[in-house]
């Protein structure tokens, strides 16, 4: 039986977390790991009375640190499978098991979710815009061409996890995670998921101004190495 630990980055997320963990717990996931991101809300206590093991910064670091906080303990807690999950209430619990098949079967070591592979997504079409433009920046950034390159539903075993090391704080580790598994040659797949926009989760999200800064500091940062 393979060990499968769920890591939701979370900040201010009181309002979707119950419903986030209490959703993954009815499919019978156990090892649910909340990184509570210096939230100035009650996030931290709703999602430990929810069932989940909540870990906290003590001040806000951005959700690549929040990622790789929750990934250490999972793999210290001897984790096999890590999957990465959103706070917001978009991503299906349901669909973890789609992400996790390939692993198990050894077909891939990182699972991608796509919202583009499978019909359901109430995409806004200024966010698909965004995104098929990210698309075509991770090709020339990474050299990797995805259908969708910036979906935080995503599963890597412990192999890849341990490999993949996360080194931008805030919002530039999506493309950070897709440019290691090119360089250091992961195996990965991508699998259709639905992700489900509410006005909650629209108003939570990244605008176009700040994918447009995400993707600058990511160039920057290439030339600093």
């Amino acid at each position: 039986m393979q060990k499968i630990f769920i890591v939701i980055p979370a900040y201010n997320e009181k309002n979707s977390i119950s419903h986030v963990v209490d959703g993954l717990l009815r499919e019978g996931y156990k090892d649910i790991v909340v990184v509570d991101d210096c939230s100035t809300d009650s996030t931290a206590r709703v999602a430990e009375k929810a069932g989940a093991v909540v870990l906290r910064h003590i001040i806000n670091r951005g959700q690549g640190a929040a990622l790789r906080t929750g990934m250490d303990y999972a793999i210290m807690k001897g984790a096999d499978i890590i999957i990465n999950f959103d706070a917001d209430g978009q991503h299906n619990p349901k669909e973890v098991k789609d992400l996790v098949r390939p692993i198990i079967k050894k077909e891939a070591d990182v699972a991608l979710g796509s919202r583009f592979l499978k019909k359901g997504s109430n995409i806004p079409l200024a966010k698909k815009i965004v995104l098929k433009l990210g698309v075509l920046f991770t090709f020339i950034f990474s050299g990797i061409w995805l259908t969708d390159t910036h979906n935080g539903f995503r599963a890597l075993s412990r192999k890849a996890a341990q490999m993949i090391e996360i080194k931008q704080d805030r919002m530039e580790h999506a493309s950070e995670i897709i440019d290691q598994i090119k360089r250091k040659r992961i195996k990965y797949t991508e699998v259709p998921v639905t992700i489900m926009y509410t006005p909650y989760s629209v108003k939570k999200g990244q605008s176009a101004l700040n994918s447009i800064r995400i993707a600058w500091r990511l160039v920057w940062s290439r030339f600093l190495r």
